[in-house]
């Protein structure tokens, strides 16, 4: 073979590989770029995630002393952290290829669907804007729900608030739910409660003692707030010591009502179990004065009672028995024999009336 021939033969071969390198080219390009941009777009994403956890991380303790309220930093927080995913989001769809009109139009369609589906979220998150702007309770306070549920504020979202029952137990509540409700905040400013104990007493006890022992009694105990300056609630100022007030006069005693003040909201019924605890041995020790009345039968007797019943019992057997003068009753006479009384009166026949007419016709 001569060098002109070989080289001929490179030459066809080079130009048939022409296509193929052709083919490989537009293929890898076709299949290789998009998978390219995939991969930079969750690259991308990532990065703006990284992004978002670290800007909570270095802006949380200025933002908390910035707005002082633990819910509403926490908001502030979660929308930075939604506002960086969002704009990484975008990021992600401009690697991608689509446009900023092809992502506001997917938005808007986006958000009209969730308006149909998901309208009772939308209400929890504007109900949720209403309670972190009305401020009723805050992180870790101890508030009681109109159902008689009490428990501490877990947490604040946009869309629920969670609280931990004094069961242990969490109750989530949607914000649309829990604004409509009466919330009772036991540790909103002040923290001491005022509680109340109506105690009934008899009439024949010593009412300024009993008041002196029923105030002293809370006083002793603990939890209870012994005295002090007054407690002002509003305009009003009120006694901070355990004041014990006649309430009413019933039927059956004098009420008396107590009114003392707990210094912490959180152990209500240990701290009035332990006020009644106290209250009942100082009750019963033996120089008080004082009767807490029950329901009994007082039954009295003087030195007649029982000859006027003997008496009333001898009167009527008395009269029930015929007398030596008095014929028997008519009741009492047995005119067939057969130990039954007819009814016949002996001196006027059959006692049917009808005698005196048989008689006059027998006569004729």
């Amino acid at each position: 073979m001569t060098l002109g021939s070989a080289l001929g033969g490179v030459a066809q071969a080079g130009q048939a590989s022409d296509p193929v390198r052709a083919f490989l080219r537009q293929y890898l390009a076709r299949e290789f770029v998009p998978f390219v941009q995939v991969a930079l777009g969750v690259l991308t994403l990532l990065a703006f995630y990284y992004l978002s956890t670290y800007l909570v991380r270095l802006l949380g303790r200025p933002i908390a002393r910035r707005f002082q309220r633990q819910s509403v930093a926490q908001t502030v927080l979660r929308g930075i952290r939604l506002g960086t995913l969002v704009l990484g989001s975008v990021a992600t769809g401009a690697i991608l290829g689509l446009g900023f009109p092809d992502i506001v139009l997917s938005v808007t369609v986006f958000s009209a669907v969730l308006g149909l589906v998901l309208a009772p979220i939308i209400g929890s998150l504007i109900g949720g804007l209403f309670v972190l702007a009305d401020q009723p309770y805050e992180v870790g306070d101890m508030v009681e729900l109109d159902s008689g549920q009490r428990g501490f504020v877990e947490d604040i979202t946009l869309r629920y608030t969670k609280l931990i029952t004094l069961d242990n137990t969490f109750l989530v509540i949607p914000n649309s739910d829990i604004r409509e409700r009466d919330v009772i905040n036991y540790s909103a400013e002040d923290t001491r409660t005022r509680l109340r104990l109506s105690i009934l007493v008899t009439y024949e006890s010593d009412i300024p003692q009993a008041r002196d022992v029923i105030e002293s009694a809370a006083g002793g105990v603990d939890d209870v707030v012994e005295g002090g300056p007054d407690i002002r609630i509003g305009a009003a100022r009120y006694p901070a010591k355990p004041t014990c007030y006649i309430d009413e006069y019933g039927d059956h005693g004098v009420l008396l009502t107590l009114r003392y003040w707990a210094k912490t909201p959180y152990k209500l019924l240990t701290v009035r179990s332990k006020v009644q605890t106290r209250l009942w041995g100082r009750l019963h020790e033996p120089d008080v004065d004082v009767e807490i009345p029950y329901p009994h039968q007082h039954l009295v007797f003087d030195e007649t009672s029982g000859e006027a019943a003997v008496a009333v019992r001898d009167g009527e057997r008395r009269a029930a028995e015929p007398t030596a003068d008095e014929p028997p009753s008519a009741s009492r006479v047995d005119g067939d024999g057969n130990g039954v009384g007819d009814g016949r009166d002996p001196d006027h026949g059959d006692g049917t009336g009808l005698d005196g007419a048989e008689g006059a016709g027998d006569d004729r």
